[in-house]
């Protein structure tokens, strides 16, 4: 079955362009659309429905851990997934993973809860996490692979934009849906069924984005790489032994936007409507439009790598960052809403600033036989050092501080990727069929 999904060394590529930016955005869209609805149920509701009836504390953190689970998994799907994508082809690894992660969604909008089935709630709900964490990991990286190894040289980070507008807009929708069912429902229909709603829709949307990919063929530089038989046998190891520095630091090049995303978007939902008094709908809203911010900056960022390279875009924007962190006190508890959305929005913005460039910047710091399995591992590995902890530790720093704390956090994090970042050679100009 697989070998019908792999294009034959001989065969001639027939990816357009425009079919190459559909299918590598929309796989990322679908993916992100079912990680984002768990993190926002995270903060609103994973942890009454699916823990037993403690302090609200406790079950915050039980519910951030869960959250957490899907991260320690994805550097595992990285690797699985790299496996299959450096050694069989990115096309049906990306069809797999896509599979795995609605599945895995779906599965948690069907999970009874914990006043149900007791101890098998929190312990299914882990599992399914697990299950998301694994189709992840394996997305992002042959998403970013199929936009990049199809597009010209001197345009790689403007291909390699369309996987990162897919978070953008994941995003956007599964907020979106959230707050079309938290306004349509009371807080009980939403607690006992309306949360369910937007993991039941992913099952319509993997079967769009399955209909998108299974058009496609093969990339010609991966296609180019099967016929000289340059694979090797087990690229984990390869890039373990002979690629750990470009891992290491393509990872904590990762940990700030990480690290900034997850804190705005989970953390600071459940700050703003338990800490602060904001609505769930308004806080919601707030994001929806916070996210669109997000989306504007992406390309800007991405032309912009293009021209001048990704590093000096990378760490002008995380110095932004560093400094947005700064100020987060004194706009989320300045008692305006209208300062606490120009600073989601200056959030948000400076996260696709430093998002874009990683389209292609990860990509490029690996040679094609193994670059399927080192991007995906150096982005699932800094989704563990930057966001599975991240609302972990917010949590903890304000119970024990207050959120000036988290705002350093954010702070030390954007430094750490600067310094990561500029320990890795510009990667503008570099030979990508290698």
């Amino acid at each position: 079955m697989l070998k019908g999904w792999i294009m034959d060394a001989n065969t001639k590529p027939a990816n357009s362009m425009s079919r190459v930016a559909l299918a590598s955005f929309i796989g990322t869209a679908i993916e992100f659309y079912d990680f984002y609805i768990y993190a926002t149920a995270a903060a609103l509701v994973i942890g009454p429905v699916f823990f037993p009836d403690s302090s609200p504390s406790a079950q915050a953190l039980q519910s951030f851990a869960t959250f957490g689970i899907a991260f320690v998994a994805r550097p595992i799907g990285a690797i699985l997934f790299g496996h299959f994508g450096d050694k069989i082809g990115r096309k049906s690894t990306l069809v797999f993973s896509l599979i795995l992660m609605g599945v895995a969604t779906t599965g948690i909008g069907l999970l009874p809860s914990y006043s149900a089935i007791g101890f098998w709630a929190p312990f299914l709900l882990c599992i399914l996490r697990l299950a998301q964490g694994l189709g992840l990991g394996g997305e992002w990286g042959g998403a970013a692979l199929l936009a990049t190894e199809n597009a010209p040289q001197n345009k790689r980070a403007l291909f390699g934009m369309f996987p990162q507008l897919g978070p953008s807009v994941g995003f956007l929708l599964s907020n979106g849906v959230f707050l079309l069912v938290t306004l349509s429902l009371s807080n009980e229909q939403f607690l006992q069924w309306g949360w369910r709603i937007p993991f039941l829709l992913s099952a319509v949307l993997v079967i769009i984005g399955l209909y998108v990919r299974l058009k496609l063929v093969e990339s010609p530089i991966f296609a180019n790489a099967l016929r000289s038989k340059h694979q090797v046998k087990v690229p984990a190891f390869n890039i373990f032994v002979h690629h750990w520095k470009a891992l290491a630091l393509g990872s904590f090049s990762m940990v700030g936007c990480y690290t900034l995303f997850y804190i705005t978007t989970a953390f600071l939902l459940q700050y703003g409507t338990k800490h602060l008094g904001i609505a769930k709908g308004h806080f919601l809203g707030f994001l929806c439009v916070a996210i669109v911010f997000m989306a504007i900056a992406t390309p800007i960022s991405a032309r912009l790598s293009d021209k001048y390279g990704r590093k000096p875009v990378l760490v002008i924007g995380l110095l932004f960052v560093a400094l947005s962190g700064t100020v987060m006190t004194q706009f989320m508890t300045s008692g305006s809403e209208l300062l606490v959305l120009i600073y989601l929005s200056l959030d948000l913005f400076l996260m696709g600033v430093v998002f874009a460039p990683m389209g292609a910047f990860l990509p490029e710091i690996f040679p094609t036989n193994v670059r399927y399995t080192g991007s995906s591992a150096a982005y699932s590995i800094g989704g563990i050092l930057g966001a599975s902890i991240a609302p972990i530790i917010a949590n903890y720093l304000v119970a024990n501080g207050d959120l000036s704390w988290v705002g350093y956090y954010v702070a030390v994090a954007s430094i750490i990727s600067i310094c990561a970042t500029l320990l890795i050679k510009e990667t503008l100009n570099s030979d990508f069929t290698q």
